[in-house]
This record gives structure tokens, C-alpha cells and sequence, in this order.
């Protein structure tokens, strides 16, 4: 074998390592058994790799606070037929989310269903349930 083969192998490895890594763990970050459900106005959509990001202004309490809710990919959502255009289309109106709440007890979550204005239910499940 040559030495040029068995560096474009070592390349290869370290490139995989590396995205590897570079995706976290959501149980470390999210307790999937802490769910929150609440109603609030979708105000950004934030759909890019490798999960897409929802910011929902929602009543906490008597406080008003934005959710940052982290979903799966675009991918995710394209094999189910849900397009970034049925999340812009509901940008400034209510939706209804349940996510797992992030382990530090921020306003931060992790999508598993969201009710666009529209009356689609969105599922990030399996992935995210």
C-alpha cells in the first residue's frame, strides 16, 4: 500500500472525528422527562443545518419571555412534508409548542411538536420524543 493511500486515509478519518464531535448530545443538554406546553407569537425562523431554530415570545407566568426552541434539520422536516415556508407563514401569529426543557432551567427547549396558526401540527418525533 502506498504512503499516499494510507494518508488520504488519515484524512478521511479525521474529517469524520471531527463532524462526529461536533454534535452534541441533547440529553446532556435537555431533560426530555421536563416537557413545557405553551401558546405564544412565532417570531424567527432560523432554518439552517444542523437543527433549525424557533424563537416564540410566550407568556411564562406573568412574564413575558422568548423561547428558543431547537429542532431537528430542514431535512427532518422536508421528508414530512413541512417547508420553511409553513414556519414563515406563521411568523407573527400564535402556535402552540410542547418541548423538553433545557437542563439549566432557561427559556430553551427542544421541539417536539409545534400547531402553526394555520391548525398543521408539526412533529419532531421520533427524532426529538
Amino acid at each position: 500500500m502506498s504512503s499516499r493511500v494510507i494518508a488520504w486515509g488519515v484524512v478521511a478519518v479525521l474529517l469524520m472525528a471531527g463532524s462526529v464531535s461536533a454534535h452534541h448530545n441533547m440529553s446532556a443538554y435537555f431533560d426530555f422527562n421536563n416537557r413545557v406546553t405553551m401558546t405564544g407569537t412565532l417570531n424567527k425562523v432560523d432554518w439552517r443545518n444542523p437543527h433549525i431554530e424557533l424563537i416564540v415570545e410566550a407568556k411564562d407566568g406573568e412574564a413575558v419571555r422568548s423561547w428558543r426552541l431547537e429542532g431537528p434539520s430542514p431535512a427532518f422536516f422536508r421528508d414530512r412534508d413541512v417547508s420553511k415556508i409553513d414556519f414563515e407563514g406563521a411568523l407573527g401569529k400564535p402556535v402552540t409548542f410542547e418541548a423538553s426543557r433545557a437542563r439549566d432551567g432557561s427559556a430553551w427547549g427542544l421541539l417536539r411538536t409545534m400547531t402553526l396558526a394555520s391548525g398543521k401540527l408539526v412533529s419532531a418525533c421520533p427524532q426529538n420524543c
